[in-house]
């Protein structure tokens, strides 16, 4: 087993200070709004055997209020961000990879996705949850992308509460939205592949990957 990086996490004033972290290039990340763009990444799509996965949904904030997302799908690889902006076509392109147990989709906090996709009729198969693999670095509680990127990569994750509850609903997201949703996704298949390089996953998401 390699060595453990150093298992005393950074505190936030400390992490504020490392370098920021690398994001794809914006011609690396791919904006599809309907089944013509979908079909021209399938192959690609579907020769991945491991994706970065998050999603993000038009905030709700009046009392009442039904949440309608997820309006927009985040899937990555090591190389390519794929933002599906979500209607009746692009749910039935992503339906069979989202429930094929073989395609593994890494990703933090998916509990609420799958909550969500549940009242969609969709059943997320292939998931793990990265907030709970660092049990080897003596973690015992939850973590997120921020503090894992510092603690594997010792780069700073920004995230901007004022783009995390913008409107994903938006038919022409920002530049600033999709820099945001890309990473979530990237980062996830960087933590997922060094926990990896590491021998750091631990045994019952390693036990997922062998079915």
């Amino acid at each position: 087993m390699d060595a453990l990086p150093n298992t005393l996490l950074p505190s936030k004033e400390q992490i504020a200070l490392l370098p920021a972290f690398q994001n794809l290039n914006l011609d690396k990340i791919i904006v599809i709004q309907n089944l013509a763009e979908c079909k021209a990444i399938e192959t690609a799509l579907k020769q991945a055997t491991l994706l970065g996965f998050d999603s993000e949904s038009k905030p709700t904030f009046s009392k009442g209020e039904i949440q309608t997302g997820p309006h927009l799908i985040q899937l990555a690889t090591v190389t390519n961000a794929y933002l599906f902006q979500m209607n009746a076509e692009t749910w039935r392109f992503l339906t069979p990879l989202l429930a094929n147990p073989q395609q593994l989709k890494a990703g933090f906090g998916l509990k609420n996705d799958a909550h969500l996709f549940r009242k969609k009729g969709i059943e997320l198969n292939g998931v793990i949850e990265l907030s709970k693999c660092f049990s080897s670095f003596g973690i015992k509680h939850t973590m997120g992308v921020k503090n894992a990127i510092a603690l594997l990569f010792q780069q700073h994750f920004p995230k901007s509460k004022k783009i995390s509850t913008s409107n994903w609903a938006a038919k022409n997201l920002s530049r600033a939205q999709i820099e945001y949703a890309a990473a979530d996704a990237y980062a996830c298949v960087l933590i997922f592949n060094e926990l990896s390089r590491l021998n750091l996953l631990p045994e019952h998401v390693l036990k997922q990957i062998a079915q």
